[in-house]
């Protein structure tokens, strides 16, 4: 491939990291890359995210990938919508960062040693269900902006804490500010959180094989599309309080031998506040078949109708 491929991205700090790296993998590859800084809705918005809509920080992206303004988008994968873009190729999803939740609390705290009334900022219903079930008496201040702006509130005493997705923290090398990375048994993370996802269009072959064979982690892949099957199949959207978190692990197969198999956890806050869990595990090959039948077990305990199987755009 001789032409510069022009990989386009938000403006965010994050955003930038994590285009770097992708720019820098296909670098070493021996591949001329441009880095592009588009502004998107999300942007240019304070307001909540469930407010101003699904794909507020992907639409301007994919809008300017389909009409060949960048040759590559780089998106927070959990900030697609379910419903795929038919112009568009998910060329690759890059080995996943740590996708579990993450504390940032005064004083070094843990969730737990929060004092009853502590102010915990999130803007996510997913966080907020899950940690108004803890029962641990803190009080929940919706919060919105970047990493940087979200843990300033803790330092200058706004907040007692802020929860954030880990890998956002570690990807701008501030690991070293969590207080407490939190388990999944207590906060189940967003579906696709800590993953990447890179897209071509869809009649651009070359770029695609390129992207796929430097960037792309079956692994990675597959626990995904497991977690957004899931997301899809509840109808629920990217701000719907809805948890999930897929796992490689081993297994035996009937003949004892050692097999690679996802293990997927869902949970679904009702319209009560209840959350339901359910859980299952399935093979590689079938995530999304995964996906859909955890949200189905889900939909069975909230006494719901089964949902369609497409995602909303």
């Amino acid at each position: 491939m001789n032409r510069t491929l022009r990989i386009g991205t938000r403006g965010s700090a994050l955003a930038l990291t994590q285009t770097g790296h992708v720019a820098d993998a296909l670098r070493a590859a021996g591949a001329e890359v441009e880095i592009v800084t588009i502004a998107t809705p999300g942007d240019r918005s304070h307001a909540p995210i469930a407010e101003i809509g699904i794909g507020v920080f992907t639409s301007a992206l994919r809008d300017a990938l389909a009409g060949g303004e960048v040759d590559v988008a780089v998106h927070s994968y959990k900030d697609l919508p379910t419903a795929p873009d038919p112009r568009l190729s998910l060329a690759a999803v890059p080995p996943r960062e740590d996708p579990r939740d993450a504390l940032i609390a005064r004083d070094g705290l843990t969730l737990g040693e929060l004092p009853p009334g502590s102010r915990v900022g999130t803007g996510a219903p997913r966080r907020v269900a899950q940690l108004a079930a803890l029962g641990l008496g803190i009080e929940l201040v919706p919060l919105r902006g970047n990493v940087d702006s979200r843990i300033r509130k803790v330092r200058d005493g706004e907040l007692d804490a802020v929860v954030l997705a880990r890998a956002g923290i570690a990807r701008l090398g501030r690991t070293e500010e969590i207080t407490e990375t939190l388990d999944p048994i207590q906060m189940l993370p967003a579906p696709a959180q800590g993953a990447l996802a890179v897209e071509c269009r869809v009649d651009d072959v070359d770029t695609e094989h390129l992207l796929q064979s430097v960037l792309d982690d079956s692994a990675s892949r597959a626990a995904v599309a497991a977690e957004r099957a899931m997301l899809a199949a509840l109808e629920a959207g990217c701000s719907a309080p809805v948890g999930a978190l897929a796992d490689v692990v081993e297994d035996l197969d009937d003949d004892g031998a050692v097999v690679l198999r996802l293990s997927l956890r869902g949970v679904m806050a009702t319209e009560d506040g209840d959350l339901l869990r359910a859980s299952a595990t399935g093979d590689l090959t079938a995530a999304e078949e995964l996906g859909r039948a955890l949200a189905a077990e889900l939909l069975d305990l909230s006494g719901l109708a089964p949902a369609r199987s497409e995602g909303r755009s």
